[in-house]
């Protein structure tokens, strides 16, 4: 198992950031005022941080940006901007649920 998927599995709600990145910083912040504990890997401070950043690259796929990088319940669940659709779309909260991010 890749290092990304493993940490991925260990929490309901796993984002994988950089310290430099205001819209992950947004990203975990929507998460946090949800109530969310959020496990956050900033993936410019950790030791396999440039291996871990490949591992999304190749999941996300061309052009994307590698972070942030939002897995719920231990599947990618993709970066910002899906992550704001699903919340504008009433659809994050009941996913958080399922995942036991969430009890209320």
């Amino acid at each position: 198992m890749d290092q990304v998927m493993k940490l991925a599995s260990e929490r309901a709600v796993v984002v994988f950031t950089s310290s430099r990145c205001c819209m992950c910083h947004s990203v975990t912040s929507l998460l946090g005022n949800l109530g969310v504990n959020v496990a956050v890997y900033e993936l410019d401070k950790e030791q396999r941080g440039r291996e871990m950043e490949r591992e999304l690259a190749r999941r996300l796929g061309r052009g994307a940006p590698v972070v942030p990088a939002v897995f719920i319940g231990g599947s990618l669940v993709g970066g910002t901007n899906r992550v704001m659709a699903l919340h504008l779309a009433g659809e994050l909260v009941p996913m958080l649920k399922n995942a036991g991010a969430l009890w209320l």
